[in-house]
């Protein structure tokens, strides 16, 4: 057990503790039930429908690092959340004391060329979970995972704080905004115990290779020319706040075990709680890519390009407000110790680059 996690955010390692995670073969969500198996003794369910987003083989190595008595904790039921939940996979799943809604489209150039089948997956199924969600006697916590990237992008010195208007850019924003106000609907109008966090530019272990950080490792790797997001005069790279999925699984145990009612309504009057779980370090992205060149001890290969222009919908910086967090209690590590770590693992373990 990681003991300084229990200590510092008193972990609830209650064995009748049951957890759901929709998406649980999703990168972040594979983290998260790392973190749980590691720092608590919850039983996880994870409901997946295993499509390009799901991978049962990061579960699987991640779950199979475990002792056997340890793996059991673990089950995966199959369904897809385009439907409602039936009373064979309500059973299935039995009871539950927690759900973390982490499954969905996040694809942002699908998204704008198939806009309605995120509407589906995002609101849709979004819509699926917390009908379910509301019939659950005792349940403590609904959380729902949503993006920075519904606030649209941030000019120069703008962090968005959790409450802030949305102005999304792109359809997986929008319904990711549609679905977040489906959650505190459903909070204000069932009293449904939801929290809604918003994070951005997860990276770490077994990420999908299209992703900016593995996507580069295996340029620089392999001698290519790499990519850019800039500015319309291709002199600025675009910037994110990166923070490892550990340091977002963390910030998830540590919501589920704060006295979120203390906190109460913000000056908006908004009852539903929000909290923008944030990177340390604002990392632009040839920055970025210089960085992952230097840990490989090779020269970087680039070329600027304007995104947004040829790409709608792609903004050159989002930035969030993490001051809510910190106040609780709660901070990040530094991306750049983990990017150290995330490219060593990443090339030793390179069958996670060819997928």
């Amino acid at each position: 057990m990681d003991s300084w996690l229990q200590k510092k955010y008193r972990i609830n390692l209650d064995m009748s503790k049951k957890i759901l995670i929709t998406g649980g073969a999703g990168f972040i969500a594979h983290h998260l039930i790392d973190k749980i198996l590691s720092t608590t003794n919850w039983e996880i369910i994870t409901l997946d429908r295993l499509d390009f987003s799901g991978n049962l083989n990061r579960l699987k190595e991640v779950v199979s690092s475990y002792p056997e008595k340890e793996q059991k904790r673990v089950r995966v039921v199959h369904h897809d959340l385009k439907a409602e939940l039936n009373p064979e996979i309500i059973a299935t799943i039995g009871e539950v004391n927690y759900i973390s809604h982490l499954a969905a489209g996040s694809h942002v150039d699908r998204s704008i060329t198939h806009p309605l089948e995120f509407v589906m997956d995002n609101v849709v199924g979004t819509a699926h979970i917390l009908e379910y969600a509301r019939k659950i006697d005792g349940l403590e916590r609904f959380a729902y995972f949503s993006t920075d990237e519904i606030f649209g992008p941030a000019p120069s010195g703008v962090n968005y704080k959790e409450n802030d208007r949305y102005n999304s850019t792109n359809p997986y924003s929008a319904t990711k905004a549609g679905a977040e106000e489906l959650v505190v609907a459903f909070e204000n109008t069932y009293g449904l115990p939801s929290l809604i966090t918003h994070t951005m530019n997860v990276f770490g272990e077994r990420q999908n290779p299209e992703k900016f950080i593995p996507m580069v490792i295996k340029k620089v790797r392999d001698n290519e020319e790499v990519t850019v997001h800039a500015n319309t005069k291709k002199t600025i790279a675009g910037s994110r706040h990166y923070i490892h999925a550990e340091d977002v699984s963390n910030a998830l145990l540590f919501l589920f075990n704060y006295n979120i009612s203390s906190l109460g309504a913000d000056s908006t009057g908004a009852k539903c709680q929000k909290f923008n779980i944030v990177g340390k370090d604002e990392i632009d992205n040839l920055q970025l890519a210089k960085y992952i060149a230097d840990v490989q001890n090779k020269p970087l290969k680039y070329k600027m390009v304007d995104f947004h222009s040829q790409r709608p919908g792609h903004d050159l910086r989002y930035s969030l407000d993490g001051n809510k967090m910190k106040e609780m209690g709660w901070e990040p590590h530094s991306a750049y110790k983990k990017l150290d770590e995330v490219v060593k693992w990443t090339l030793k373990n390179d069958r996670w680059l060819k997928l």
